[in-house]
């Protein structure tokens, strides 16, 4: 199996507000879309938007809404200044703040922000080497 995640898709209960926060909180640009699904490009992979309950029949399990899902998704920058005013551009545009820009016992410096219906986002600088696919300059 090749090292890499083709797509993550989000199980979403409003499908359209979810979709436009992430098109146009985020500025994702959407790959598609159209009833059922919102597809957004992230360099390298995908991210999709999909109807809650459509969601768990296509998996074959119940959707209970038990809450939480013990994941995060996470955005890295180049510096704590990058996750500072990110953090302040998506909390100004309707993202919801948990966890205000801070440094973290592991070294480096993170925040947290949830989505309309509470799929958390790390926004963190890691000082000890870049996590991501390589830095595309002409995407800044």
């Amino acid at each position: 199996m090749d090292n890499r995640i083709s797509m993550i898709t989000l199980g979403a209960k409003d499908l359209q507000a979810v979709s436009s926060f992430y098109e146009h909180v985020f500025g994702f640009r959407v790959e598609s879309r159209n009833d059922n699904i919102t597809f957004f490009d992230l360099r390298g992979s995908w991210l999709g938007v999909y109807g809650l309950d459509a969601l768990a029949e296509d998996i074959g399990i119940e959707n209970n809404h038990k809450g939480f899902g013990g994941f995060t998704l996470a955005h890295n920058l180049e510096s704590e200044e990058a996750v500072d005013a990110l953090f302040k551009h998506l909390t100004e545009n309707g993202a919801t703040a948990i966890k205000t820009p801070q440094k973290v016992f592991w070294g480096g410096y993170s925040s947290y922000i949830a989505d309309p219906e509470y799929n958390y986002w790390e926004i963190a600088y890691n000082p000890f080497g870049w996590i991501g696919p390589e830095r595309d300059a002409s995407a800044q």
